[in-house]
C-alpha cells in the first residue's frame, strides 16, 4: 500500500514537471504531422524556463549539424491545442509570480525573467483579437480600439497615454495674430501639444481709424486659416472650438468676414465677449499660480483689447482657477491700436509717458478694491501676452525666442523696469534686429510696455511671473476638463493599482 502511494506521488511529480500533461498527452501530439510535407511535427511542451532554454540550445546545435527545422503551421498548432498541449504563452508565470519572484535570481545565475534565447529570431508578435467589424476587442469583450496597443496581455506600456486618439484643438483669431493648438491630456491639468501653428496677421489693421477690417487684412487672415483648416482635416478631432476676439467684436463687417471664412476654409469661429475672454486667459495659466499664492492679477495684453481679472484665492481652492475671479475688466485698448494712435516706430520718453497715461486714464474707472498683501508671497502679477514674453527673451538675452526657457520665469521689479529702459532707448532698427522681437513687432512692444507700467502703477507687486500661454490653452483646459479626461485618467490609475 505505502508502495503504491509512493508510486503515486511519483506519477505526479512527472506529470507536474510536464506542465500537468499526462504521457499519452505527449505521445499523441508526437504523432501530428504537418499538413504540406507530411512529416512529424515537434511537439510543444511545457515545463520549466531554464530547461526550456536548454532544449531550445540543443535544438539550435542539432538544427546547425542536421539542417533547418520544418516550420510547423496553423493546422499543427491548432490540433496541438486541441489536444491540451500547453503553448509557450501559456507556461509564462502569472503577473502574480512574476512579482513574488521579483528580484530573484534563477539557476547559473540568470534573472527569472522569460527572454528570447540567444540565436533565435524574436517571433512575431500576434495580433488582438478583433471584433466582427475588425476593430480590436477589449478583455471585456466591448469594442476597443486600445486593446490593440495592449501587446503586454492587458498591460499598458510605460509612457503611452490611456487616450491616445483622442485629440482636442483650440484657435484663436485675435487682433494681431492667428493661433492654433492641437493637443491631447496626459496628468491632470496637463496636456502634451501635438502641432501648433502661429502667424501674425494684424486683423485690426486700421480697425480704429475706419471700424472695418481692410480687404488686405482679411485676405491675410484667410490665409492663415487656410493653414489651420488643413491641420485640422489631417486629424481626428475628438473636439474642438475656435474663437474670434476683439477685432471682429468691433468691426462692423466682422459678421461678413466670418461667413466668407466659412466659404473659403469651412472653419466656423464664434465671437466670444470679453467676460469670456478673461477667463479663458486665466484658465490656461491656472498652472502657474502657486499653493501658497492668496491674490493674483492677471492680464492679457492683446492687439486690440486688455483684458485684467482680480483673483482672490480663500481657504478653499476650486480646481478651476476662474471661478475665483472677483473683479475683471476689458479695456478697449491693444499694441495695434495705441501704437496707430500714438505711433510706435520712433518713440520718445514723452510719447511713451503719453500713452501710459492713456491707459492709466482707463484703468480709472476700474472699480475694484485694494488688494490687502499680508506677506510678499501672497501676492504677485501674471502676464500672459507677447509684450511680457518678449521682456523675459530679452533680459535673458536668448539668440533666439525659446518658449521652454521664458513660461513660467519669475522677473522682479527691477528687472522689468530695466527692461522696459532697454527697449525704449532703442530705434526701431535695433528692436527689429533683437531675435526676440524681430520686425513684425518692432513698432509694438512699447506700446505693449506702455499698457504694463500703467498696470503696475496700478497694482505694484516686487515680482511678476510670465506665462507663454493664453486663450488657447484655456480653451483646451476648460473642454478636457467638460470631458472629465483627467476624472477617467485617476480613476483608471487607481484600477491598475489594485
Amino acid at each position: 500500500m505505502a508502495a503504491g502511494r509512493k508510486d503515486g506521488k511519483k506519477s505526479r511529480r512527472r506529470k507536474g514537471k510536464r506542465g500537468g500533461q499526462s504521457r499519452n498527452a505527449n505521445q499523441a501530439a508526437q504523432h501530428v504531422l504537418s499538413g504540406d510535407t507530411g512529416e512529424a511535427a515537434r511537439p510543444i511542451e511545457a515545463g520549466n524556463a531554464a530547461h526550456k532554454r536548454k532544449r531550445r540550445r540543443r535544438g539550435a546545435s542539432a538544427s546547425g549539424e542536421a539542417g533547418q527545422q520544418p516550420q510547423r503551421t496553423s493546422n499543427e498548432i491548432s490540433a496541438t491545442a486541441g489536444q491540451g498541449v500547453c503553448s509557450d504563452s501559456e507556461s509564462v508565470p502569472s503577473r502574480r509570480n512574476r512579482r513574488k519572484h521579483r528580484g530573484k535570481r534563477g539557476l547559473q545565475g540568470r534573472p527569472l525573467v522569460h527572454e528570447k534565447p540567444v540565436g533565435h529570431p524574436a517571433q512575431p508578435q500576434q495580433p488582438a483579437p478583433t471584433g466582427r467589424n475588425g476593430v480590436a476587442e477589449s478583455r471585456t469583450g466591448q469594442n476597443d480600439n486600445r486593446a490593440a496597443r495592449q501587446s503586454d496581455g492587458g498591460q499598458r506600456s510605460q509612457g503611452e497615454h490611456p487616450w491616445p486618439d483622442e485629440l482636442y484643438a483650440a484657435l484663436d483669431l485675435g487682433t494681431n495674430n492667428c493661433r492654433l493648438l492641437i493637443a491631447q491630456p496626459t496628468r491632470p491639468g496637463q496636456f502634451r501639444v501635438v502641432d501648433a501653428f502661429s502667424r501674425i496677421v494684424r486683423l485690426g489693421e486700421g480697425l480704429a481709424a475706419s471700424g472695418r477690417l481692410s480687404d488686405d487684412a482679411m485676405d491675410r487672415a484667410v490665409d492663415a486659416l487656410r493653414v489651420c483648416a488643413s491641420k485640422l482635416k489631417n486629424r481626428e478631432i475628438r473636439r474642438m472650438r475656435l474663437i474670434a476676439t476683439e477685432a471682429c467684436r468691433q468691426a462692423s463687417n466682422g459678421a461678413q468676414f466670418l461667413e466668407r471664412v466659412v466659404a473659403e476654409t469651412g472653419l466656423e469661429l464664434e465671437i466670444i465677449d470679453r467676460e469670456t475672454e478673461a477667463r479663458l486667459a486665466v484658465s490656461g495659466c491656472s498652472s502657474l499660480v502657486g499653493r501658497e499664492t492668496r491674490s493674483v492679477v492677471l492680464f492679457d495684453i492683446g492687439g486690440g483689447s486688455s483684458e485684467i481679472a482680480v483673483i482672490r484665492i480663500g481657504d478653499n481652492r476650486f480646481n478651476r482657477l476662474a471661478n475665483h475671479i472677483t473683479h475683471w475688466t476689458s479695456l478697449p485698448v491693444g499694441v495695434v491700436t495705441l501704437s496707430e494712435r500714438h505711433g510706435g516706430r520712433d518713440v520718445t520718453p514723452d510719447v511713451f509717458e503719453g500713452m501710459v497715461v492713456e491707459v492709466e486714464g482707463m484703468l480709472g474707472s476700474f472699480d475694484c478694491p485694494a488688494i490687502d498683501i499680508g506677506h510678499a508671497d501672497d501676492f504677485h502679477l501674471i502676464g500672459t501676452s507677447g509684450t511680457v514674453t518678449t521682456l523675459a527673451g530679452v533680459h535673458l538675452d536668448l539668440p533666439r525666442y525659446d518658449r521652454r526657457k521664458v513660461d513660467g520665469i519669475w522677473l522682479s521689479d527691477d528687472e522689468v523696469s530695466a527692461m522696459q529702459a532697454k527697449l525704449l532707448s532703442w530705434d526701431f532698427a535695433s528692436r527689429a534686429a533683437n531675435p526676440c522681437i524681430g520686425p513684425d513687432r518692432a513698432d509694438l512692444v512699447l506700446a505693449g510696455c506702455a499698457i504694463l507700467e500703467a498696470i503696475r502703477r496700478r497694482w505694484p507687486s516686487p515680482r511678476m511671473r510670465v506665462a507663454d500661454r493664453g486663450l488657447r490653452e484655456g480653451l483646451l483646459t476648460d473642454m478636457m476638463a467638460d470631458d472629465g479626461v483627467w476624472r477617467r485618467h485617476r480613476n483608471r490609475r487607481g484600477q491598475r493599482g489594485k
